[in-house]
């Protein structure tokens, strides 16, 4: 891990565009976190949660959510990028979302990021960091989508 690439403002991130972000740690996927995700969400579809059933299933065993992959992004973003100075922040929602690989159970995933807008937008200092989650040993990503954060100075 690189450690999160730091501004001291949200004005900092003005012209950073394609700033590169990471790696993050390497996380385990494990089967309790699995379980646990399926508890909260209420899906409890068996490619996620039985474990004897998934062994006979595409994969070969259980694979995490999709939603919970995508979660995750929100544990990566302050390991991957760290602003400072400001009031206040919202997280405004995310676009283009992508799961384009499982993540098996027992795998260890990480994120990486760009920077690929900021603008000012009411006041704010808007970012939109594209997130790609990477499946250790894998050529293809997990998840890749478009987290959008607004500033307050």
């Amino acid at each position: 891990m690189t450690g999160p690439k730091v501004f001291e403002t949200p004005g900092a991130l003005a012209g950073q565009e394609g700033t590169q972000l990471g790696p993050t740690e390497w996380l385990l996927i494990d089967q309790d976190r699995v379980n646990g995700f399926a508890d909260v969400t209420g899906d409890h579809q068996w490619i996620h949660v039985d474990v004897e059933r998934a062994k006979d299933g595409p994969f070969g065993g259980t694979i995490a959510h999709g939603y919970l992959t995508m979660s995750l992004v929100n544990f990566f973003l302050p390991q991957l990028i760290e602003v400072q100075g400001f009031t206040h922040a919202v997280n405004v929602g995310a676009d283009r979302l992508r799961f384009l690989a499982p993540v098996k159970v027992g795998s260890r995933i990480r994120g990486v990021g760009e920077i690929v807008t900021v603008e000012e937008i009411k006041g704010a200092i808007q970012s939109v960091v594209r997130v790609t989650v990477e499946i250790e040993g894998s050529d293809k990503p997990a998840c890749v989508v478009d987290t959008i954060s607004r500033y307050f100075p």
